[in-house]
């Protein structure tokens, strides 16, 4: 293993004492696992609000606990989950223009992203790093020599960035169980890759390693926003705070309820029965078929009021109109507007702020998907020198009528914006638009064919008595021309009257 591991190390900075980046392939993977664990609780804390998990209601009194308590244990109002998956259904890649001018590597592109099954992996890429902040994609090659982009989860992905750059990695590793339950890693480096057994007391590097054929680490981080000075931000961050506000003030109100479902009762005058212990016992076990009576005619009854909700109502409102200004996802999203429902257009105007954002979060993640595909297309070493023009197609995340889309079309259509262009913003993918072109040259062949059969026009027949084929021909257009007299004379006929008699 020396012999594979020399030309890490860096023996110069060691023996100086001075602290650099791990060099060996065991200390990186031990700082990249360290790294790893030290993310993994936000990561965690981040997936338990997306899935409602956050929510569990205790109850401070062991008789509501154990009267109502299981009622509950499964209650959520969960608005994380909301507030990701209204951004995430409107993301939905519908292809990519690789090059300028090269089709063939738009189709390659179509073909490398069905294969691998990118429609739903791609969208639950996009929905991880929503709520992590970033996903992983890594890029390899089969035994076919034909790319392979796998999804990975920041869970088990990490990745070290080069000292000073935000684009270029040094090295990133994967961990992962199989299912025994035994955790193993891979770790890609710039030359080689290399598998570890991490159980035990230490990482041991299963084998030599093997070359890295694709020269760079070939892990994609796709962020969801990303920081010139920090990790990329999970869309969660500043929702958890409000979420717990929520929680705490949803779950007083139903501790309230309890109190209102069984209304408490009082007696004065009434002799306290003690037990064996000297302990107070209940004189009735009330309930709605039972009638309370005493034998002292001085004892009197009564019962408090009724918890009055609509104070913790009107919090929860507060609070949740704060979520959603935050969030910018509308008011209606949230059920927060009591009114009636509202207008088209004004649903537009109150989804502006969500369609802006979910812009913005296709913008980050769109240079990782764009990334992607490079290093798909340097697997199968096509096009490689024309990908820097290479862009993502984002399906529009606006939602419109048919009708007003389609108007929309049309003017486009005057101003000159060709037919592929208006199809693709009509919502249809470039492997449908490749479709309708072949459809329309087959339409032209069989209407060719179908003109075949139709009768035929007489052919306009020359001066000369012989039949004009060409529509363009000369000699067909004197012969359709109409007889002309003496231009003079007629021009002097409607000057003066007197000579057309």
């Amino acid at each position: 293993m020396a012999s594979d591991t020399a030309p890490y190390a860096n023996e110069d900075s060691a023996a100086a004492g001075i602290f650099s980046a791990p060099q060996l392939p065991v200390e990186w993977v031990n700082w990249l696992y360290s790294k790893l664990l030290r993310k993994k609780q936000d990561y965690l804390t981040y997936q338990k609000y997306y899935d409602g998990g956050h929510q569990k209601l205790v109850f401070s009194q062991a008789r509501y606990h154990n009267q109502y308590g299981h009622i509950f244990a499964q209650w959520s109002d969960n608005f994380s989950g909301l507030i990701i998956d209204s951004v995430n259904e409107r993301m939905a890649i519908d292809g990519f223009r690789m090059t300028e001018d090269a089709t063939e590597a738009d189709k390659d592109a179509r073909e490398i992203w069905q294969r691998n099954y990118m429609d739903s992996e791609a969208n639950t890429g996009n929905l991880e790093a929503l709520i992590n902040g970033v996903s992983y994609a890594i890029v390899w090659a089969d035994g076919d020599g034909e790319p392979v982009i796998s999804v990975e989860s920041p869970l088990e992905v990490v990745v070290e960035y080069k000292p000073g750059s935000r684009r270029e990695l040094l090295a990133g590793a994967k961990f992962y169980k199989d299912a025994w339950g035994q955790e193993y890693g891979t770790l890609f480096l710039p030359d080689r890759v290399f598998t570890f057994d991490m159980n035990g007391l230490a990482a041991k590097v299963i084998g030599d390693g093997d070359p890295n054929p694709m020269g760079e680490v070939p892990i994609v981080p796709l962020m969801n926003r990303t920081r010139l000075a920090t990790d990329p931000v999970s869309d969660l961050q500043p929702v958890i705070p409000i979420q717990n506000a929520i929680n705490k003030v949803t779950a007083d109100a139903l501790v309230a309820s309890e109190y209102a479902a069984w209304p408490q009762r009082w007696v004065s005058g009434l002799e306290i029965q003690e037990d064996e212990n000297g302990r107070p016992k209940e004189p009735w076990d009330p309930g709605i078929s039972k009638i309370l009576q005493a034998e002292d005619p001085m004892s009197r009854f009564g019962q408090f009021e009724a918890a009055d909700l609509s104070n913790y109502v009107n919090l929860v409102d507060m609070l949740v109109q704060h979520l959603a200004a935050v969030t910018r996802i509308p008011f209606s999203y949230m059920l927060a507007n009591k009114s009636s429902a509202p207008s088209g257009e004004a649903n537009a105007t109150a989804e502006a702020g969500l369609i802006a954002k979910t812009r913005d979060r296709m913008t980050h993640l769109g240079e990782g998907w764009e990334r992607v595909m490079r290093l798909a297309f340097k697997v199968k070493g096509k096009h490689t020198d024309a990908m820097s023009s290479a862009e993502i197609i984002w399906r529009d995340p606006e939602n419109r009528t048919e009708a007003q889309h389609m108007d929309a079309l049309i003017k486009q259509k005057e101003l000159g914006v060709p037919r592929d262009e208006l199809l693709s913003a009509a919502g249809y993918t470039p492997a449908q638009i490749v479709r309708f072109r072949e459809m329309r040259i087959q339409d032209a062949k069989d209407l060719a064919e179908i003109q075949k059969h139709l009768p035929q026009p007489e052919a306009t027949v020359g001066p000369d008595g012989k039949p004009v084929t060409k529509p363009g021909d000369k000699t067909a257009a004197m012969a359709n021309k109409a007889p002309q007299g003496n231009a003079g004379n007629q021009a002097r006929k409607q000057k003066d009257p007197s000579a057309a008699k």
